[in-house]
């Protein structure tokens, strides 16, 4: 795990300054303190800050040449596969025991895209082809690590942090903002890929890669792409699900440095880690406890712990100690990002990081095995949308009343899609309408929430699932990898391996007609590890009293950066609306604490970056 920073110039365009430069790679230290390393070349130059995990020595360390001096390659993140791919292509002859060693001699054997669809990890790399002269962008299939590229007419910038683009001297004196991206980021709290909020700089899709040549042709080529287009109509297999997911977990014990799991009160951490300790008996796990009982989980994971026989440190917070560390983590963020969780997400790994460099989590098994309740919300109350909207509302409204029905998405939303949507959506469309004038949403958000072509239940639950996969599951992946990576802290996803997606990618849940159907195949495998009275099916997660904060504790704070500080974006905002619904929200004329934050945290983003 580490950060990177890359430049290609155009038409013999000069590299930046390299006091720019490093200093613009220092923006990541946090991601790789252990060891930083700049290789420049004629038109070209690749710096990266490294995280040890495999091989702690110097061969280790990166930018790092294949054997034949072809591909210069830095790469963040892990091929958990390395040894399987280094037996089957029978590589000799190695510098190094580290998977970056293994990936730079399938390089030359492969060439890109084959040794892409050959890996099994997490990644975001940049490959230099010397020869062809084209820079090649890739990112993994689940899109755990991020990767950021911006183009210019001096060349191309690519990072593993978006602030390192927009900062960079190519860019920094012609931003401009997207406005269908700021007004997603108002809506859903983060920045969806391929887009950012600014014109002149992407994002590489998930199972993507992103070719440039020096004649600045950029062509884009999807590698591996899950829940597409699939139309599934088999049933999990628990025993096979089991071996899968097992093996996963044993690829991702791989270390040369201390590694522990998080362990919650739910079914999904508890899950990893008692298939992680059946194959390291001396792993050790980590779990966070509040002093509110509504929100502790720390008592049931204490149960987990002792039916493993597993030593745990159950680390204490409370609400104080998530208040010290509001202003302290969007400083690590680099992107304007909405999901609050960040808070106690940035608490837990800086703790975790006291002891260990490596944490497996549970993150994943929501969007794989259909957890959310708003899945089966949707689901149950399909066969509205098949009726004409006008005479669905009078219906909806008797049903409810006389009790026959508990339910207003098929009232409010003409279309699943539009439900769909909206519950993934924080400030409501018409107040959202009223930020951003005549501004829609772009091709790919829509298309992210197209549900029109869908008529059966199993094809509803596919798309949702292909919803959450590459919706809301971005979300969580992007607070896990900034937090954990404030804190130099790797944090591994079994649930995402290669291989457990495709083994689930075209299965269904025999029946989803109740909340005892949420991730039932999960649950059934916790009992192959607990007994059923030890196991909670009702997960608190990490959850902060954010009304209550911003009505007291963080009520100043947000009145200054709303109404006294430049408010940022008022090119494509309008600043006047927004500042109306916040004063709304302290009026208590509505209580959407998630949209407040949004706005919060939009405005902490510039000022942290020094944009206000």
């Amino acid at each position: 795990m580490c950060g990177f920073l890359t430049e290609f110039s155009f038409n013999n365009h000069a590299v930046t300054d390299s006091t720019v430069f490093e200093q613009l790679l220092q923006l990541s230290q946090h991601r790789g303190p252990d060891n930083t390393t700049i290789n420049t070349q004629q038109n070209y130059r690749l710096g990266f800050n490294r995280l040890a995990i495999l091989d702690l020595s110097a061969q280790g360390n990166q930018p790092k040449f294949s054997p034949s001096q072809r591909y210069h390659v830095v790469f963040n993140g892990e091929i958990y596969n390395y040894k399987a791919l280094k037996d089957q292509y029978q590589l000799t002859n190695l510098n190094s025991s580290s998977d970056t060693e293994v990936l730079i001699h399938l390089l030359d054997i492969l060439g890109v895209e084959d040794t892409l669809k050959a890996l099994n990890g997490m990644f975001a790399m940049v490959i230099m082809d010397t020869v062809s002269q084209t820079l090649y962008l890739a990112r993994d299939f689940a899109g755990i690590k991020p990767l950021f590229y911006g183009v210019s007419k001096n060349g191309v910038v690519a990072a593993s942090q978006f602030n390192q683009i927009f900062k960079h001297p190519w860019f920094q004196n012609s931003l401009a903002l997207k406005p269908e991206v700021v007004k997603a980021y108002f809506g859903f709290g983060y920045m969806q890929s391929p887009h950012t909020i600014f014109k002149q700089i992407f994002q590489v899709n998930p199972g993507e890669y992103i070719k440039i040549d020096n004649k600045q042709q950029i062509t884009t080529v999807k590698f591996q792409e899950f829940f597409q287009g699939i139309k599934p109509n088999i049933s999990f297999d628990i025993a096979n699900t089991e071996t899968v997911l097992k093996e996963a977990v044993s690829r991702q014990l791989v270390s040369d440095v201390p590694l522990a799991s998080f362990l919650s009160g739910g079914i999904d951490s508890p899950l990893i880690t008692a298939m992680a300790k059946t194959q390291k008996a001396d792993l050790e796990a980590f779990t966070l406890s509040v002093n509110d009982d509504q929100l502790d989980e720390g008592k049931q994971a204490e149960i987990y712990a002792k039916a493993l026989g597993i030593k745990q440190e159950i680390h204490k917070v409370n609400e104080g100690d998530l208040l010290e560390e509001v202003n302290n983590h969007f400083k690590y963020l680099g992107e304007p990002f909405g999901d609050y969780s960040s808070i106690p997400t940035y608490v837990i790994t800086k703790k975790a990081k006291q002891r260990h460099t490596v944490m497996l989590s549970g993150d994943g098994g929501d969007e794989l095995f259909f957890g959310y309740p708003r899945m089966l919300d949707v689901v149950k109350n399909r066969r509205w949308f098949n009726i004409p909207f006008y005479i669905r509302k009078p219906l909806i409204r008797v049903a409810n009343k006389l009790k026959l029905n508990n339910t207003w998405g098929p009232f409010h939303y003409k279309t699943i899609g539009e439900w769909v949507m909206g519950k993934h959506r924080y400030i409501f469309k018409e107040d959202l309408n009223t930020f951003f004038k005549d501004v829609t949403f772009s091709k790919d958000m829509e298309a992210l929430y197209g549900f029109e072509w869908v008529r059966s239940k199993k094809g509803l639950l596919g798309r949702l699932r292909y919803n959450e996969f590459y919706g809301h599951l971005q979300r969580v992946l992007i607070k896990v990898d900034r937090m954990s990576m404030a804190n130099s802290l790797e944090v591994r996803v079994p649930f995402l391996d290669k291989a457990v997606l495709a083994e689930v990618h075209d299965k269904l849940p025999v029946t989803y007609n109740s909340k005892a159907d949420l991730k039932k195949l999960l649950k059934d495998l916790m009992l192959n590890y607990y007994t059923i009275d030890s196991i909670n099916h009702h997960k608190k997660g990490f959850a902060v009293p954010m009304y209550d904060w911003l009505h007291n504790q963080l009520k100043s704070d947000v009145e200054t950066m709303v109404f006294k500080k430049t408010f940022y974006g008022s090119d494509v905002i309008n600043v006047e609306a927004v500042k109306a619904y916040v004063k709304k929200f302290y009026n208590k004329e509505h209580d959407a604490a998630w949209g407040i934050w949004h706005i919060y945290a939009w405005q902490k983003w510039a000022q942290a970056e020094d944009l206000i």
